[in-house]
Order: C-alpha cells, then sequence, then structure tokens
C-alpha cells in the first residue's frame, strides 16, 4: 500500500549550532477543496481568459508584459526579472534553526501551513536525538529555510514521534486586534450572564476529536456530482425556512434556553451535555489515578 505522503517536496538539512541532519519534507495537508471549470454553456467547452490592455482594448502578449509594483492606485514601479532575480534569497537548502521557545508562546494567528520532516537514511541518528531532545525540554525550533526561491519562517516542533515543520507569517504580516475596527467592545457584562455562559462552556466541553467534524457542503456537491456522472438526472426542492422558535433576543434568555437544550442532550450525536459530563468525569478520574500511581 502507498503511503499517503510518497513524494517529498523538498529535500536539504536541519542545522543548528554545528550539527546538521539530513532530511526531506512532506505534504501534511491535502485541502480538499472543490474546483470547478468555467465552460461555454451551449458546447460545455472550457473557457480561456485572454490578457487585453483596457486603454487600447488589444490582446496583449507574454512577451510585451513586466513586473509592476502599485505604490498608490494607477502609480506603478516598473522591476525587471534581472533584479528580482538579484534580490532572491540564496537556497541553502538548511533548515537554519536559530532559536528554541516554548510552543504556548506563539500565537496559532503565525502558523502557515504544515509539513512531515523525515530523515535521510544517513540522519537518522542525529534526527532522533534532536527529537528526543526537543521532546524533553518541551520546546520548539524557530528557523528560516529558503524554498522555492522564497524565505520562510518557521517552526521544527516533535509531533507523535516525528517532528513536524510549520511554515509561519512574519510579525509584519499578522495583523494586531487593536488595528481592527469594531474590536474593541464596551459592552459590560454582569456575573450571572458570565457565570450562566460559564456553565455553557463546561456542558459543551469535551475531547477533540477531529474525525467528527465533516465538510458537509463539500460531501453533498460530490454526491451530486458522483449521480449526475452516472447518470442519473438530479431535481433539488427549493429549501425552505424552518419554522420554530425564535432567536431570544434577551441574552440571559438565550443563554438559559441554550444550557437547559445542552443538558436535555439536544446536541443529538452523543454531544449533550451527559455525553459530555461523561467523558469529563472520565478524564478527570483517568488523571487521578495517573496523579496517585506516581
Amino acid at each position: 500500500m502507498e503511503k499517503a505522503s510518497s513524494r517529498p517536496i523538498w529535500s536539504g538539512s536541519i542545522s543548528f549550532g554545528l550539527v546538521t541532519i539530513p532530511v526531506r519534507l512532506f505534504t501534511a495537508v491535502r485541502e480538499k477543496r472543490l474546483h470547478f471549470r468555467t465552460l461555454h454553456d451551449q458546447d460545455k467547452v472550457p473557457l480561456k481568459q485572454k490578457m487585453y490592455c483596457p486603454a487600447d482594448g488589444k490582446e496583449v502578449h507574454p512577451e510585451h508584459t513586466v513586473k509592476g509594483y502599485e505604490i498608490e492606485k494607477d502609480r506603478f514601479v516598473v522591476v525587471r526579472q534581472d533584479e528580482l532575480d538579484a534580490a532572491r534569497p540564496k537556497g541553502t537548502k538548511a533548515i537554519e534553526i536559530q532559536d528554541f521557545v516554548e510552543l504556548d508562546e506563539i500565537d496559532p494567528l503565525f502558523f502557515d501551513r504544515p509539513y512531515y520532516v523525515a530523515p535521510k537514511p544517513e540522519g537518522a541518528k542525529p534526527y532522533k536525538l534532536l527529537l528526543e531532545a526537543m521532546e524533553k525540554t518541551k520546546k520548539v525550533g524557530i528557523a528560516k529555510v529558503v524554498m522555492w526561491n522564497k524565505e520562510y519562517l518557521a517552526a521544527l516542533r516533535p509531533l507523535d514521534g516525528a517532528l513536524v515543520l510549520e511554515t509561519m507569517h512574519f510579525n509584519d504580516e499578522v495583523i494586531k486586534p487593536d488595528t481592527v475596527a469594531g474590536l474593541e467592545v464596551k459592552a459590560k457584562v454582569d456575573d450571572r450572564e458570565l457565570k450562566m455562559a460559564t456553565q455553557l462552556i463546561d456542558s459543551l466541553s469535551t475531547d477533540f476529536e477531529p474525525q467528527k467534524y465533516k465538510d458537509e457542503y463539500r460531501e453533498q456537491v460530490m454526491e451530486i456530482i458522483e449521480r449526475k456522472a452516472a447518470g442519473e438526472e438530479i431535481h433539488t426542492a427549493p429549501t425552505r425556512e424552518e419554522k420554530g422558535a425564535g432567536r431570544a433576543t434577551n441574552l440571559m434568555a438565550a443563554l438559559e434556553a441554550s444550557l437547559a437544550k445542552s443538558r436535555g442532550g439536544g446536541g443529538g450525536g452523543g454531544g449533550g451535555a451527559n455525553g459530555h459530563r461523561a467523558r469529563a468525569t472520565a478524564t478527570a478520574a483517568r488523571s487521578t489515578r495517573r496523579r496517585k500511581s506516581a
């Protein structure tokens, strides 16, 4: 059986101090997005886009294009390809660890895309050494790496007996909340509302089980596509708004109704309060036993 990620997407080494570890990167996430082509409605042939100049309405061929950076509306600085080539980072083919930090110090906003890091045969021992040292110290390596002519900031961390490299956003790419309009909330919350909201969160708390969360829209669209590809004619009834209890306009009433529904197991699928509390009790019991055995 072929492994999910059988081909490396990058090959190089991990460098920290004077230690060099030959490694390869493998894709850790494959996004399952729906991709549609735009077709001509009469003959169902995929359409092609052409570049044209709006100033004279003529089609422009690729050999007559240049790169321009817009410094303000309709004002551009033209940059030649040789200038871009000269500014490109030098490809060292190394994941250069610069610092080790606590994982909790990195806000998830900084993370971008993960890759599995596998050792080449000659790098197995130093790879295992770095992995176990990072697991023991609970540290994450902050590194820089050049891939595909671009310099990336990255976090190297242990995960389930392997190393994962997660590319990161640079600090000046992350928007600070105090610069976002509308995030400054001046409303006051009273103790009763806070207590009720806390109880609601507690009643819905459980262990994270990623397999239970599905992309239902994508699954439904793929089902339609598969049925139509098999020659079945699809007729979809128009959607109607379900009549039910109106939305509570009072915050306290909404919290009370939500808490009552949670306690009654209205969430379905074992996700009600009873299921959550049972799992929470079991987890607490396991933690107690571990502390006693320690």
